[in-house]
């Protein structure tokens, strides 16, 4: 059977005007990750990633751990839901909570609640329907899980990795924002996969991370 190694981005720049580029310490835990996965044996023979700008810093401080070169497919059902739409839609007119944008502990109980609602058929003026959320993540498993490859490494966004394996385990409503607070930067999630079935091997897993560099390389956002 085939792998896939869908990895979260790096540490990007929560709070800055633009959160779409990786911090430094971003770039440092996406080579740690890439030098983990070359002790580990793995050398992908297809590399996709979404169109934002922080799959493709990860995918490269990746790449540069493992020693290899690859350009990457891309494709946008791998890329974020626009959570900074989703806000601003469910609270158009009204104030929102303080600093939902700016303060970690703000944003993400109130992403928590927003997506909660979304997923219920809520926010009508979001740029993106939950149904349409879910329809590109499935277009881009059925093009990332490609068969005829023997590894597959993928870099993508807590939201369509938690959609994905939601999907696959057949979670109910309410599950995926549980899934997706969980996954931890650069975190490896494993699926092993045939023409026939797809199989979840692994979650959230930090092979970079140890007792030593905890501290300082584990983050969330």
């Amino acid at each position: 059977m085939a792998e896939l190694f869908l990895v979260r981005h790096a540490q990007a720049s929560f709070g800055a005007a633009n959160y779409d580029k990786l911090s430094e310490l971003g770039h440092e835990q996406s080579r740690e990750l890439g030098r983990a996965l070359k002790a580990q044996g793995i050398r992908p023979s297809a590399v996709f990633i979404g169109d934002m700008v922080r799959h493709r810093e990860t995918l490269d401080g990746i790449l540069q751990g493992l020693e290899m070169e690859v350009e990457p497919g891309i494709h946008t059902g791998l890329n974020e839901f626009d959570f900074t739409d989703l806000l601003n839609a469910k609270y158009a007119g009204q104030p929102g909570p303080e600093n939902m944008h700016t303060e970690r502990k703000s944003h993400f109980r109130t992403l928590r609640d927003t997506v909660l609602e979304w997923e219920q058929g809520g926010i009508p003026g979001a740029a993106e329907s939950w149904a349409d959320f879910t329809a590109r993540v499935e277009a881009a498993r059925k093009v990332v899980m490609d068969p005829d490859h023997a590894q597959v490494l993928a870099v993508s966004s807590g939201g369509p990795i938690a959609r994905l394996i939601a999907a696959q385990l057949d979670c109910g409503p309410g599950q995926q924002i549980k899934l997706q607070l969980q996954i931890k930067n650069c975190a490896v999630n494993r699926f092993v996969y045939s023409a026939k079935s797809v199989y979840l091997h692994g979650f959230n897993e930090t092979p970079h991370i140890n007792a030593a560099n905890q501290e300082r390389l584990l983050t969330y956002s």
